[in-house]
């Protein structure tokens, strides 16, 4: 059987190099083998922060089947699979080299390697045939597709409409420049993103209608007209130009069928509260938690009881004040997440001031005492190339705000269904962004602080807490 060849193999590996950290190894070797066998499908949670090296105990069954797969990795994964865990296998033992081929055509390969967007475009060909899907980054994997199914309408596409329609120009003239006044002249917003209603684009979408051949992405751009996208523009006052976006509120729905009459294997770094078998119509015959094991040493927060929320007018002295003294006397880096662009800008700058060079802006090489300010989306993408923290300052906490025209429009949708918007999208997300973000903390020892004022001043501020336990509070700031 498979799962006793891949438990074998992998136990010899682990056995070779001295033991693996992660204490699931051969559990997930099994319920791999076990789906690639039977072809169903299996949903398989790993606890935010989980250590990267889970990957060997996926890669082993694979290199042993004999059915064909797709595998959907993100660029920073492929880049660890080619560079890393592949020649690894290899090392091992030549029995499990995993062939595998990438790009748009893999002819007779058994394992094809897919980014996000080529899994978008192989499957809306015909191109996946009836290979198994194999995602172990479920936690990217909506960020992943509504990206590869975005649309971006520029200035030159408008050009290129007109000179493939010229018996239209007038009127494209007039619609574009109709679009222009309403996206210029809209209030400012620090990102620059103004939301589209359905009913600024139905003109241009009814005149297109009755054009003859579009080119692309217009002809996508016509064919993503239902309440299952949303639009929005971004523009550059500099310039005075704008630029049109298009994007799924749910790829996963947009994309339904994808995993009907093939088996798929699904993991993902992903905290209890997110839900997503039923947006993904993963329906698995088998769902399992592998979780930590629990932790000898609770993770040191400070969130004093009295804080200021966000709105306040005193939130950005505040959150100078509360960094100065939690960077001052550290040996190590620290890392402050804050994704609102002019609060943390102005912190980089009051902070380099008094701080000096050791203060940097979304930077993977700090000093070794340095204070890197970023965004979560980037301290996300990028944590695994710096060194672990001694200490992250959580400036903010990571829920989606209501500005951004992608997020408001999902919020729209679901008070349209009645639901709770809050508790079932916001809230279970940011959990898994903190989780996912506190990962190497608990590794390294480090300490965590949240300066936001909604962790005791909100209700749901309690499931923030029950999501980062064990944890040990500091009443008072000790030099480390």
């Amino acid at each position: 059987m498979l799962e006793a060849r891949a438990h074998h193999q992998l136990k010899a590996l682990l056995q070779r190099e001295g033991g693996g950290r992660w204490p699931h190894h051969l559990s997930l070797s099994r319920l791999v083998a076990r789906s690639l066998r039977r072809g169903d499908h299996t949903l398989v949670r790993l606890a935010p922060g989980t250590d990267p090296s889970w990957l060997i105990s996926l890669l082993v069954p694979l290199a042993l089947c004999d059915t064909p797969l797709a595998v959907v990795l993100s660029e920073p994964l492929r880049r660890r699979l080619l560079q890393l865990e592949l020649p690894r296998l290899v090392a091992a033992d030549a029995s499990l080299a995993l062939p595998c081929v990438e790009g748009a055509d893999p002819g007779g390969a058994r394992v094809w390697l897919l980014s996000h967007r080529q899994l978008v475009e192989a499957w809306q060909s015909g191109g996946l045939g009836e290979r198994q899907l194999v995602i172990p980054e479920a936690e990217q994997l909506d960020a992943g597709l509504r990206e590869a199914l975005a649309i971006r309408l520029e200035t030159g596409h408008w050009d290129q409409l007109r000179r493939a329609q010229p018996g239209a120009s007038e009127a494209l003239l007039e619609l574009h420049g109709r679009l222009s006044r309403r996206v210029l002249h809209h209030p400012r917003t620090a990102a620059g993103l103004v939301p589209l209603a359905p009913e600024d684009e139905a003109p241009l979408r009814q005149l297109l209608a009755l054009l003859g051949s579009l080119p692309q992405p217009w002809r996508r751009w016509l064919a993503s007209g239902d309440e299952r996208w949303a639009s929005w523009a971004q523009r550059d006052a500099r310039l005075m130009e704008w630029t049109l976006h298009r994007q799924p509120l749910e790829p996963l729905q947009v994309l339904e069928g994808l995993l009907e009459g093939r088996g798929a294997v699904v993991l993902g770094q992903l905290g209890p509260t997110v839900e997503l078998s039923g947006a993904l119509g993963l329906a698995p015959e088998v769902c399992v938690e592998l979780g930590d094991p629990p932790l000898a040493d609770p993770l040191p927060l400070f969130a004093p009881l009295r804080q200021p929320l966000p709105n306040s007018p005193h939130f950005g002295e505040h959150l100078l004040e509360q960094s100065r003294r939690l960077v001052l006397g550290q040996a190590g880096v620290s890392v402050i997440l804050l994704d609102d662009d002019e609060l943390r800008l102005g912190l980089v700058s009051a902070l380099a001031a008094e701080f000096g060079s050791r203060v940097v802006h979304e930077h993977t090489a700090p000093e070794s005492n340095g204070v890197v300010c970023c965004r979560w989306s980037w301290w996300l993408e990028h944590q695994q190339r710096l060194p672990l923290p001694c200490q992250l300052i959580v400036a903010l906490l990571p829920i989606a705000s209501l500005e951004d025209p992608l997020t408001a429009a999902q919020v729209q949708s679901l008070r349209r269904q009645g639901r709770d918007w809050f508790r079932e999208r916001l809230l279970p997300e940011g959990l898994t962004r903190l989780q996912l973000a506190v990962g190497g903390l608990r590794r390294n020892g480090g300490r965590l602080a949240i300066l936001d004022g909604r962790l005791r001043g909100r209700s749901w501020g309690r499931q923030v807490l029950t999501a980062l336990e064990p944890w040990l509070a500091l009443s008072r700031l000790l030099p480390r």
